[in-house]
């Protein structure tokens, strides 16, 4: 045991590996960021236009997601509900993640794997968008939101990342699937916050137009 301490205590203090590491995080995160630059700029441009359309017709956009996926939720959620870069009114924008009553109540009553789906079917209206976030793809509640948008007559926007997992099953022909084709979960979701400012920063050009 002291033995392993001791190791582990060298690597704890040798800031020459960790810098390495460091250098190496950056480095994959540069790649992963390109290779998706070129993949996914034209779906995050549709996403982008259908959320504007969505938005003239009084529509609004919901989001959801699980661990660092709820909190790029709620990073979409407040930056249309506060503002972008740029000084403009409030856009409509909710956060499914985020009331503590709602979802505990909902997961003892009915189970987690419901907590989205419920609150689409009762806020979500024809036109909407829902913005459906998972790594994984594969995050039951989140299939199981997407298939209550449909059933609400919304779009649903995709985030996920590897394969596109079972989620793009259940995305319909008019949804958008943006799918970061990385296999790590750190890399998949440092790639999501920059779709996300993407949107934004479109979705504030076409209402307000150029700097």
């Amino acid at each position: 045991m002291s033995d392993a301490r001791a190791g582990n205590s060298r690597k704890v203090g040798d800031a020459t590996v960790l810098t390495v590491r460091v250098k190496r995080n950056f480095e994959d995160s540069v790649r992963a960021t390109s290779a998706a630059m070129n993949e996914l700029a034209p779906l995050i441009t549709t996403a982008a236009i259908e959320m504007v359309a969505a938005l003239h017709k009084q529509g609004k956009i919901l989001a959801c997601g699980n661990g660092g996926s709820a909190a790029d939720a709620q990073h979409f959620s407040a930056e249309m509900l506060n503002r972008f870069e740029r000084e403009r009114p409030g856009l409509p924008a909710l956060a499914l993640t985020t009331d503590s009553s709602t979802i505990t109540s909902i997961s003892n009553d009915y189970g987690f794997k419901d907590v989205f789906a419920k609150q689409v079917r009762a806020l979500g209206q024809p036109g909407d968008v829902l913005l459906a976030i998972s790594t994984s793809g594969n995050s039951p509640n989140v299939l199981l939101a997407v298939e209550a948008a449909h059933e609400r007559e919304m779009t649903c926007v995709a985030l996920n990342g590897r394969n596109g997992g079972e989620l793009v099953s259940v995305l319909s022909g008019n949804d958008i699937n943006i799918c970061v084709s990385d296999s790590s979960t750190a890399r998949i979701q440092e790639v999501h916050g920059i779709i996300i400012h993407c949107l934004c920063d479109l979705i504030d050009y076409q209402l307000l137009g150029d700097v």
